[in-house]
C-alpha cells in the first residue's frame, strides 16, 4: 500500500493527500488550492511484511492559485480547526448501524427516521449543489467549509478535493452518517463529564487545530471506532462511551452556527474583507460574517433555562424543552436496538431531526432510487410539515376606523430560535390575507401566490418575514458586483433585512453580539424593530367597509422562484442549477405549507343566550391583549370549569375555579397572579378544563 503527501513550505508538516491506496503505478491529484512557490510531493510505500521506504520529489515546485472567481480564495481563506482529512480512518455506512437500529419499529427505532431526516440526505439535496456551483464560481475552494458538513465522510477521507463535490461517493452520499455523530468529541473537554478517553483524542491534534467553540463545523472526532451516546447503562456489541455531549445543544452548534470566515467583523453591523490566502484570525461567530445563527439565537434566547413548550416536548412528563434535541429528536417509547432484552426507554431520541424542508425529501428518493428508502423520506416530509405548524401561532382581531375596518395579525414565535431560521436564501414566511363580503365575494388579498408560476404577488405588498443578505457598496465597487440585496451567498458583507421574529427571551444587546440584530430598511423610528422580550408581531391590514369576515394563513416556503431562477441563470460551470430549476418545476415548485390559520367575522352579533349550544368550543376573544384576557367559553351541557394559566417557563401564574357553567360563558384574566401582582409582558398558555375536554391556548400580553 501506497500513502501520499504534500507540503506547500519546506517548514510546514506534510497533508496526507491519499492514505493505503493501491500499487497500481499512479495516482490522480486535483491539485490543493494553495498557492506555493516550494511545494514538494512524498510517497510512502509499505510492502506485504510491513517493510516501508519512501522518496520525495526532487526539486521543489509551484502551486498556481486557482483561477477564475470574482475574489481570488484559497484553502487558506477556509482553513477551520478540527480533525483534518484522513485523521479519523475510516467510518462504515449507515447500513452498517442500521442492521441492529432499525427494521424493527419504524414508529421509534432510530433507523427508518434517521433514513427519513434531511441530515441523511446532505449530501443528495440537488439545492446544496446549485449553491454549491455559485459559491465555487464566487470565491473558489469556498466549497470546503460547504462540504465538511453535508459529506463529512468524503471530506474526512480527503475526497471534498476538488472542492466542487464532485468526487463525493455512494458512501459520501449518505450524509451526517450515524457513524460521524456517534463519534464526535466535545472539543471543550469538561473534567468529570466527559469521557476521560477525548482528553488524549484532543491532545492528537495539530498545533492549531483545537477548536474553541461549536461552529462552521470545526468538529472533533475520535479516530477509534468508539461509539458515543446519551446513555450510561447502554449495551453493545461495539465499542462505546457514555457522552453528555450528545445531548447538549453545543453538540448541534457545530454545525448550525456558520460564519464567512473571509469577512471580519469591524462594527456592530460592518464586515470587511481579511488578508486573503490567510486562515482567519478569529473564528468565532461573534468575530465573523453572520451565514446562519440557529444556535446562538437558541443559545440567547429563554430556552436554555427551559421552557413550557407541550406541542414540541414528545413524550417529556413536564412538557419543557431545553435543548435543540428536546424538539428536533422528542422524547419517546421505545427501544434502541433490535435485540429483544433491549431496554424500553422512556426517552429514546427520535432520530428524526426535522426541520422545515418537505419539498426536496421526495426528490431525493427520486434522484437516488436504490441508494434512499421513498417510504421513509415521505414520512420524513411529513414530519417537517407538522413541525413548521407546530412552530407558530397565529390570531386576528379588528379595529373599526370610521367606516371601515384595520385587521390586526399577531403571529408568534413558539419555536427556540428566530422564525424562520437556518439557511437564508430563498427561505421566508408570509401572512396571506383574504377579505370577503357578506356575499362570500374577496374583496381584499395580500400575499396571493400564484401556484402555477411561483410567483408570490407584492400588490398590496404582503408582510414578509425573511432574511436577506447583500453586497456593500464598498465592497461592491472593489469586485466589480452590484451592491444591494444578492443571493451570491459567499460575497455577502452585509445583512440589509432580518425581520425573522425572535424567540421567547430575546433582547437586542444578546443578539447583537453574534451578528443577529433584527434590521428592516422599511422600519423608521427610535424604537427597535423587536422590543426586548418580544417573541411576536403584530402586522396590520386596512380593509374595505363592506369587509365581513377575513382569513389569515401564515405560510412558508424554503425555496423562493427567485432563488430558484438566480441559481439556473448564475451558473457558468455545470448544470447543477438548471437541474435544480427543472426538479423545482416539476415537483409544485416548492410549495409552501400553511402553518398556521385564523380567521374572524367582522360583525359582532350578540349571542342568544336561550339558544341550545351544540358543540363544546373555547375562544379567544383578542390576542395579543393588554389588560385583560377574555375567553369564551361554549359547553353543550354544565360541567365544573378551571382557569389556568402558566408563564412559558412552565410555572403556574394563576388556577381559578370558575364553578359550573353551560351554555356561553365568558372567562376573565385581569393579566394578576395569583399574589394579586400584574405580570408582565410575554408569552403565557392559558388552560381551560371543563369536565374532561380541556383546551390550551397560547396568548401574548402586550403590556
Amino acid at each position: 500500500s501506497v500513502d501520499i503527501f504534500y507540503r506547500d513550505a519546506e517548514s510546514l508538516p506534510w497533508t496526507p493527500l491519499a492514505m493505503g491506496v493501491a500499487n497500481t503505478g499512479t495516482f490522480t491529484w486535483f491539485v490543493h488550492n494553495t498557492p506555493s512557490a516550494a511545494a514538494r510531493v512524498r510517497v510512502l510505500a509499505r510492502d506485504a511484511a510491513g517493510n516501508q521506504g519512501s522518496d520525495q520529489s526532487n526539486n521543489l515546485f509551484t502551486i498556481l492559485i486557482k483561477s477564475g472567481g470574482v475574489v481570488p480564495t484559497t484553502l487558506r481563506d477556509f482553513h477551520q480547526p478540527g480533525t483534518q482529512p484522513f485523521g479519523a480512518a475510516n467510518f462504515e455506512p449507515s447500513t452498517d448501524c442500521l442492521s441492529c437500529h432499525g427494521g424493527y419499529n419504524t414508529a421509534v427505532e432510530p433507523g427508518h427516521n434517521f433514513k427519513g431526516s434531511m441530515m441523511a440526505q446532505a449530501a443528495r439535496d440537488p439545492l446544496f449543489f446549485a449553491c454549491l456551483a455559485i459559491a465555487e464560481q464566487d470565491a473558489p475552494s469556498s466549497g470546503d467549509l460547504c462540504l465538511r458538513c453535508h459529506t463529512p465522510f468524503d471530506w474526512l477521507s480527503g475526497r471534498s478535493n476538488p472542492t466542487d463535490g464532485t468526487q463525493i461517493t455512494p458512501l459520501g452520499r449518505d450524509g451526517v452518517t450515524c457513524g460521524f455523530c456517534h463519534r464526535l468529541v466535545d472539543p471543550v473537554y469538561k473534567p468529570g463529564i466527559s469521557p476521560v478517553e477525548d482528553q488524549n483524542v484532543l491532545n492528537q491534534l495539530a498545533a492549531g487545530d483545537l477548536p474553541l467553540g461549536y461552529s462552521n463545523g470545526q468538529f472533533v472526532i475520535d479516530p477509534d471506532i468508539r461509539k458515543r451516546g446519551p446513555y450510561n447503562d447502554a449495551g453493545a456489541f461495539h465499542p462505546r462511551l457514555y457522552s453528555p455531549f450528545h445531548t447538549s445543544s453545543d453538540f448541534c452548534g457545530t454545525c448550525h452556527d456558520v460564519s464567512n470566515p473571509v469577512f471580519d467583523r469591524t462594527g456592530p453591523d460592518d464586515f470587511t474583507p481579511g488578508p486573503l490566502d490567510a486562515k482567519a484570525a478569529s473564528l468565532a461567530s461573534t468575530d465573523l460574517m453572520p451565514l446562519e445563527r440557529t444556535y446562538s439565537e437558541w443559545k440567547n434566547s429563554a430556552y436554555p433555562g427551559g421552557v413550557y413548550q407541550p406541542e414540541f416536548a414528545g413524550a417529556k412528563p413536564s412538557g419543557i424543552v431545553s435543548t435543540c434535541q428536546d424538539c428536533h429528536m422528542r422524547d419517546v417509547q421505545g427501544q434502541g436496538c433490535n435485540d429483544p432484552g433491549a431496554p424500553i426507554r422512556p426517552d429514546l431520541p427520535f432520530h428524526d431531526m426535522t426541520g422545515g424542508n418537505s419539498w426536496i425529501p421526495p426528490i431525493a428518493a427520486a434522484l437516488y432510487p436504490s441508494e434512499t428508502d421513498p417510504a421513509a423520506l415521505n414520512a420524513g416530509a411529513q414530519r417537517a410539515v407538522s413541525m413548521l405548524q407546530k412552530a407558530a401561532g397565529v390570531a386576528v382581531t379588528y379595529a373599526v376606523e370610521d367606516d371601515s375596518f384595520r385587521a390586526l395579525v399577531t403571529v408568534t414565535n413558539r419555536s427556540g430560535h428566530k422564525l424562520p431560521t437556518g439557511y437564508p436564501e430563498g427561505r421566508r414566511m408570509w401572512l396571506h390575507v383574504v377579505a370577503r363580503d357578506a356575499q362570500g365575494q374577496k374583496i381584499y388579498e395580500s400575499g396571493a401566490y400564484d401556484a402555477a408560476t411561483g410567483t408570490l404577488s407584492m400588490t398590496p405588498e404582503p408582510t414578509v418575514y425573511e432574511c436577506k443578505l447583500g453586497v456593500s457598496a464598498g465592497l461592491g465597487g472593489a469586485v466589480g458586483v452590484p451592491s444591494g440585496p444578492t443571493f451570491h451567498f459567499t460575497l455577502n458583507d452585509t445583512v440589509v433585512k432580518d425581520n425573522r421574529i425572535p424567540p421567547s427571551g430575546f433582547t437586542n444587546a444578546s443578539f447583537a453580539t453574534f451578528g443577529g440584530r433584527p434590521v428592516d430598511p422599511h422600519h423608521v423610528g427610535p424604537q427597535p424593530l423587536y422590543s426586548d422580550g418580544q417573541n411576536w408581531d403584530v402586522a396590520e391590514y386596512p380593509l374595505p367597509s363592506n369587509a365581513h369576515s377575513v382569513i389569515v394563513r401564515l405560510l412558508y416556503q424554503t425555496t423562493s422562484k427567485e432563488y430558484v431562477e438566480f441559481l439556473r441563470d448564475e451558473n457558468t460551470t455545470n448544470g447543477a442549477g438548471q437541474q435544480l430549476h427543472d426538479l423545482w418545476v416539476a415537483n409544485g415548485r416548492g410549495a409552501p405549507v400553511e402553518m398556521e390559520r385564523d380567521s374572524i367575522g367582522m360583525v359582532i352579533t350578540a349571542v342568544d343566550e336561550g339558544s341550545p349550544i351544540t358543540a363544546n368550543k373555547l375562544a379567544v376573544l383578542r390576542n395579543p391583549f393588554d389588560r385583560a384576557l377574555d375567553l369564551k367559553l361554549d359547553l353543550a351541557k354544565p360541567a365544573a370549569v378551571r382557569l389556568v394559566v402558566y408563564d412559558v417557563h412552565g410555572r403556574q401564574v394563576l388556577d381559578r375555579d370558575c364553578g359550573i357553567r353551560t351554555g356561553s360563558s365568558r372567562l376573565t384574566w385581569d393579566g394578576r397572579d395569583r399574589r394579586g401582582e400584574t405580570v408582565r409582558a410575554g408569552v403565557y398558555w392559558a388552560v381551560v378544563r371543563a369536565g374532561d375536554k380541556e383546551w390550551k391556548r397560547q396568548v401574548v400580553r402586550i403590556r
